[in-house]
């Protein structure tokens, strides 16, 4: 893996948010580029608009949710440039969001229904539904093994934050690590949440993930330029306890012998059924 170049600034690539912007996920990109900034350490964010070639020499490349059509075109066209897995082998890092998390797995389900490739860049498939649709707030417990705080170098992360709203359920191969153990919702479907493999990370948090996991964005950032120095994060992490609560509550109103969370989408053979195109969406 490359070194990279600490001297330069940081360059965060916005990858086609006309087609992967359905759910504000190009905050991800704002987010980086922001708290760089505040730590005076030169960053520059590069939108990469669709029909045009993707930037081969940024640093972070984010990928954001979109809707079937959108997403079967972003990975056809990230497909054949190749671009993100030349930038991966120098050693970039690409953060994956919902729909843009399934392009970097093997496989996902495109709008007619049928398995579209994926860029393999994560060892994951999509290729199973979930009904009905999985919408609503997301809490993870962090993996030590893909985030350190078990003895790796990394530090460990407090828990992740975030808004589900998917109908697939994605299955991780030997080679991705899951970003997390489910708390709340669904992730995955398998009990657990995301996938990392190497610094390619995939995640279905919404809210923007970074927004409001501070911490992951500096741990992303750490891999570029060394320990950050700690910013005032008071704001989101009153935000982050509040959405504890709503969540906490919102499992206590429930009836008791209704399944909440991802438990509810054991994949059975209904589950793995090849759903209508008319009804497919990510």
């Amino acid at each position: 893996m490359a070194e990279t170049d600490r001297s330069s600034a940081v360059r965060v690539a916005l990858l086609y948010p006309e087609l992967l912007g359905t759910y504000g996920d190009r905050g991800n990109a704002r987010v980086l580029v922001q708290r760089l900034a505040w730590r005076g350490v030169p960053a520059e964010l590069v939108e990469a608009p669709w029909g045009e070639p993707a930037p081969a020499s940024c640093d972070i490349y984010v990928l954001g949710g979109g809707e079937d059509s959108p997403q079967a075109s972003a990975a056809a066209a990230l497909g054949a440039e190749g671009i993100l897995h030349r930038a991966v082998e120098d050693g970039a890092a690409v953060l994956g969001v919902c729909a843009g998390f399934q392009i970097l797995g093997h496989s996902f389900f495109g709008p007619d229904g049928a398995a579209r490739p994926g860029l393999g860049l994560l060892d994951c498939t999509t290729a199973r539904r979930a009904s009905p649709r999985i919408v609503g707030e997301i809490l993870v417990a962090p993996n030590p093994d893909a985030w350190g705080g078990g003895g790796g170098a990394e530090p460990g992360l407090p828990a992740l934050s975030g808004y589900e709203n998917h109908a697939g359920l994605t299955d991780l191969g030997p080679g991705a690590t899951p970003l997390g153990r489910i708390e709340a919702g669904v992730g995955n479907g398998d009990g657990t949440e995301g996938a990392r493999q190497g610094r390619v990370v995939g995640t279905y948090l919404h809210g923007p993930v970074l927004a409001r996991n501070p911490a992951l964005a500096d741990l992303i950032l750490s891999w570029f330029v060394g320990d950050v120095e700690p910013l005032d994060d008071a704001e989101i992490t009153d935000l982050r306890e509040e959405r504890r609560r709503f969540v906490a509550a919102e499992r206590a109103r429930r009836p008791a012998h209704r399944k909440f969370g991802w438990r509810r989408y054991r994949r059975t053979k209904s589950s793995i059924a090849l759903p209508s195109a008319a009804n497919f969406s990510v």
